[in-house]
């Protein structure tokens, strides 16, 4: 264990001594930049505005669009190597792109070898975290664990993996739009929870009253 913790210190200080490139952009992925709106996302994808869910309608619209790169031909996407990504948008605008690597695409793959494709791509990594000393009960949280990232004052790259499924992703987000987002869906389920008793008595004299209308109409029908 230790010599593996060793090893694994190593490659992190690797990483980060490796030499910035030039012209990396945190906020694109592939041909996609944060901010597009949801006419380019539908337009790129090949997707429809039914696609589109709302996952959020106040204070602010939230909206995901789930798009299968291997359904679609004639794009730019790599169909070989993505999965799904899954597009989510801030009052209209692209703040989260969440990509899903295809497993057979990174079979073999190690951690290291995801980081240094990545590294390749977005440069130097900027946090790393070592996956021996996540918690032990883990296994049983089916929420991507966060492995490496990548950023700067506005953007962020996140590499991670499922601890259920073992497959491996990436996670590129606006800092400011996400959190912004995150204030906003707090927002949200606090006027949900708000009006919920209001609802409920809404929903059940809805039902008192279709049941009484229907009673009234057999009244006039019914033969013992």
């Amino acid at each position: 264990m230790k010599a593996t913790r060793n090893l694994l210190f190593c490659l992190v200080a690797l990483f980060f001594t490796v030499p910035t490139l030039g012209g990396q952009d945190l906020s694109r992925y592939r041909t996609l930049s944060l901010g597009t709106t949801l006419p380019a996302i539908l337009k790129y994808t090949g997707q429809k505005t039914v696609d589109v869910k709302v996952i959020h309608s106040r204070p602010a619209l939230i909206q995901e669009v789930t798009w299968w790169p291997s359904n679609t031909s004639g794009t730019t996407a790599q169909p070989d190597d993505v999965r799904e990504i899954v597009f989510s948008l801030y009052n209209g605008e692209l703040y989260k792109m969440s990509v899903t690597y295809d497993r057979t695409s990174t079979q073999g793959l190690t951690t290291p070898d995801m980081m240094k494709a990545v590294t390749a791509k977005y440069g130097p990594v900027t946090n790393f975290v070592l996956a021996i000393d996540s918690p032990a009960n883990d296994q049983y949280d089916l929420k991507a664990k966060t492995i490496a990232s990548w950023g700067d004052a506005q953007y962020a790259v996140d590499l991670v993996r499922s601890p259920f499924t073992d497959d491996f992703g990436l996670v590129i987000y606006s800092k400011r739009m996400n959190a912004d987002v995150e204030s906003a869906i707090a927002e949200s389920v606090r006027l949900e929870e708000q009006e919920r008793p209001t609802r409920e008595a809404l929903r059940q004299q809805k039902a008192t009253d279709d049941l009484e209308a229907t009673r009234q109409k057999n009244r006039k029908v019914f033969q013992p």
